[in-house]
Parts: C-alpha cells; structure tokens; sequence
C-alpha cells in the first residue's frame, strides 16, 4: 500500500438553502481541499454531518469525490454507525462507489464492551477488502476503544491499517503506538492535538481546520519531520486560535466551520437540525481568528 497521507480533511458536507444535498459543491469542495494541502479526504464522518445523511446521500457523495479526486488523492468513506451490520452495508457501499479506505467510528450509545468492539471492527473489516481506520472519539460515542483492542485489531486483521484517535488521553496513544507494529498508522483525531502527538509516533491528522489551513499543517507537520521543533511549534500556535474557533464552547463541529468557510468565501450551507449555525457572538470569534491568521473575511 502506497504510504498513507499526512493532512487528511473530514470534509463538510454542502447544502443548498433547503437543506438538499449539493454534490457540485461538493465536487468544488474536494478540488480546494487538494489545493489547500492536504492529501486525503475523509467523507461522511463527524464533520460531514454523517447522521442526518441517509445511505443513498452518502453513496452520492462518495461517487462524486472519486469521480474528481480519485487517483489524486485518498478517499475514505465514513461508514461506521453503532449497527454493526448497518456499517458492513455502509463500507460495503462505500467500496462498490470506489473509495480507497472505510473509516468505523466506536459504536455509540450501546457502549459495547471491549470485546464487542473487538468483534465489531472485525466485522466490519472483514466484509470489505480495503483497509480500514478504527476512529475512536469518546466525547461523541460515550464508548472508549482501548489500547489493548487497537493492537489486537491491528495484530489480528490485516486490513486494519489506522486508527484515528481523538481521546485527548496520550497515556493511551502512547500505549497504541507501544504495542501496534511499526507501519500501523496513528492520525491525531483532534487538531489541537496534532504536534504533541507526532512527538508520539502519529503520521498526521484527520483535520477540521484543514478546511481553512491546510498548508499551515502541512508546513507544520513537515518542520516536525525535519526537526525544526522551533518551526513547527511556531507554526501550531499561530493556527491556535483557528482551531479554538472551529471548536468554539456551546457550538458543535462542523457548524463553526461552515461558517467560517462562508466569510472566507466558500458557503456550504448551513447544517442540518438539529445542529443550528452559530450565534452573533460566536461568529464574531470565528470572524475575528480568520482574520488575525491573515485570512480574507
């Protein structure tokens, strides 16, 4: 397998004003990603608002990106629900539209057990001859994949290939990085994150931000790798306060985001209920970080 991509965009969905799915925007949107820097696309995952989608808009979305971006960049489907046989039929989908990876978030609501969540993603794996990122984000799923399942999925199916961690726990990121072999991939699944844990082994992100500076984390990432440290932490705090305001308090991803997307001139709509767009207030912050970064608001 060709060497997995660094800066990985979970790329909004676009609306039109009546909340339709707009799959030309979408197609634009994939085209300025690449030009932004990044490298690959993840499509229908937390960002692209994948639970107000249905099956049949996902497919629509996946076909399209591939269609554009396919060979110029990874395309990885967000496939995973807290159905286990829901998601077979979803990465099943998502490899007959043509993608090049499926991405599984931790089964949420049901809270499984480590083992069910061991035998979960080896379903899901296994009905998909792609590989797969495990995608572990417990603030949303109120579910944990432990250490000890990362490794034992990476050790046991082979196409388990990554893992997107957005715990905040590099106790636990120090431990997956200890006991997975050396070529599985750990992405930083918080963009905050992403400095600190290429110090602990992550080859990149699956970025929010990298809607808006993507060449910023690539420059970044890129002084970690040639340890310039002064450089990239440079780089980290001047996108600081770019990160605080996609993630702003009281206002869920991606609806920040989408807005901020708006006032550099890309509108994607808004997001669909029973998310709701920022307040004046929070759009000031977003405003206000745009432009202190040097972006045209």
């Amino acid at each position: 397998m060709a060497e997995m991509p660094r800066v990985v965009a979970a790329m909004v969905t676009p609306f039109r004003e009546n909340l339709s799915l707009d799959v030309p925007r979408a197609k634009e949107l994939a085209l300025r990603l690449l030009s932004e820097g990044n490298d690959g696309l993840v499509v229908t995952g937390t960002t692209g608002e994948c639970p107000t989608l249905s099956c049949d808009e996902k497919v629509a979305l996946w076909t399209a990106v591939v269609e554009t971006v396919g060979g110029r960049a990874m395309v990885c489907a967000g496939a995973g629900t807290n159905s286990t046989q829901d998601s077979i039929h979803l990465a099943q989908r998502a490899a007959q539209a043509g993608v090049d990876m499926v991405m599984a978030v931790a089964p949420y609501y049901n809270r499984p057990s480590q083992e069910g969540m061991y035998q979960h993603f080896r379903a899901v794996a296994e009905s998909v001859d792609l590989p797969v990122i495990l995608y572990n984000v417990p603030t949303r799923t109120a579910s944990n994949i432990e250490a000890d399942t990362v490794a034992r999925l990476a050790c046991d199916v082979k196409n388990v290939v990554a893992v997107k961690e957005a715990s905040a726990n590099f106790s636990q990121i120090t431990e997956i990085r200890r006991l997975t072999p050396a070529d599985f991939t750990i992405y930083s699944g918080n963009d905050g994150d992403t400095l600190p844990m290429m110090a602990l082994g992550a080859h990149g992100v699956i970025s929010v931000t990298s809607h808006l500076v993507g060449r910023g984390i690539r420059s970044m990432i890129e002084r970690f790798l040639a340890k310039d440290l002064a450089g990239a932490l440079d780089e980290h705090l001047r996108m600081a306060p770019i990160v605080s305001a996609c993630f702003i308090p009281g206002c869920p991803s991606p609806a920040p985001l989408k807005a901020a997307l708006g006032m550099v001139g890309f509108p994607v709509g808004r997001p669909r209920l029973p998310l709701v767009e920022p307040n004046e207030a929070q759009k000031a912050v977003i405003r206000n970080a745009l432009a202190d970064y040097g972006l045209p608001v």
